[in-house]
């Protein structure tokens, strides 16, 4: 199944270094798991660190797609880090801070086939997300909007309205090259409103999914970024009342009292399909 036809509503991060949140990530009911190696794994752990997830990703993780984040090329720990991945039981590599698609192809020179995704978390790739998104190799993006806003210096606010552009710059990039778009993280990890709300936002805007900082999160995510009951069941009328108008001769339908056309059509089959998707993954983590 392509990246872009799975369900990616919750995203969780998971310390590279800790036996014990590995373990525990095998019975999540997750869509995706980033396993990292940069940020929550100290310099000193490193090394271990990658040993310790090599040893995890051996085990069945089901249905859930793994990704690893390596530390960013330029640190002294990056392309070891490249090269230990590249040997993992693993669906993609995540690289920090990309710049630009030079970036993807020195990763892509270390990892071989694997495919690479973006932290797209600096001003200077925002601006250069299309070119990263075109890459043959690139499978998806996750805003870093933690890190993007400490460089912006903008301030954070509920309705997240500074970092829209960037938000916006990044998701038109990703869907103009057809791959995913994962929302960054809510860091207030026991506000659920805030967090409903964030994840609302994000999939109002279009956003695949939302990335995670605890399992306490996972349901809410799962819940907003999936179709809800009454969006199924306006699919699958759209679809039947434009059926039965072509049978008709005619070329659109009237559903509610609107205007149902193709592009609907097409729209509510993906519904479906999405729909489909999330309960199939379901049965199979549980």
């Amino acid at each position: 199944m392509s990246v872009r036809h799975r369900p990616l509503r919750s995203v969780l991060y998971i310390p590279g270094a800790k036996p014990r949140a590995l373990e525990k990530a095998l019975g999540l009911a997750v869509d995706a798991i980033i396993f990292d190696l940069e940020d929550a794994v100290v310099p000193a752990e490193k090394a271990a660190a990658r040993a310790t997830l090599a040893e995890a990703l051996s085990h069945d993780y089901g249905p859930r797609l793994r990704i690893v984040r390596i530390n960013a090329l330029d640190t002294e720990w990056g392309a070891d880090d490249a090269r230990a991945v590249a040997a993992m039981s693993c669906d993609a590599v995540l690289l920090p801070k990309v710049a630009g698609p030079d970036d993807v192809n020195d990763l892509g020179e270390i990892t071989g086939s694997l495919p690479i995704w973006a932290m797209m978390e600096t001003p200077v790739g925002i601006l250069n997300a299309a070119a990263i998104a075109a890459h043959p190799k690139m499978q998806g993006f996750v805003m870093g909007t933690n890190d993007l806003a400490k460089d912006l210096g903008c301030r954070s606010v509920p309705d997240r309205m500074p970092m829209w552009t960037a938000l916006q710059t990044c998701l038109l990039a990703a869907r103009a090259a057809g791959i995913a778009a994962i929302d960054g993280v809510y860091n207030a990890f026991k506000d659920d409103e805030g967090l409903r709300a964030e994840c609302t936002q994000g999939r109002d805007m279009g956003f695949d999914g939302k990335t995670l900082i605890h399992p306490a999160q996972v349901a809410i995510a799962n819940a907003v970024f999936a179709p809800s009951q009454d969006e199924v069941a306006l699919a699958s009328r759209q679809i039947a009342a434009f059926e039965q108008a072509e049978a008709q001769g005619e070329g659109v339908a009237v559903v509610d009292g609107k205007i149902v056309e193709n592009l609907h059509v097409a729209s509510a089959r993906t519904l479906l399909a999405q729909a489909h998707s999330i309960a199939a993954l379901e049965r199979a983590t549980t």
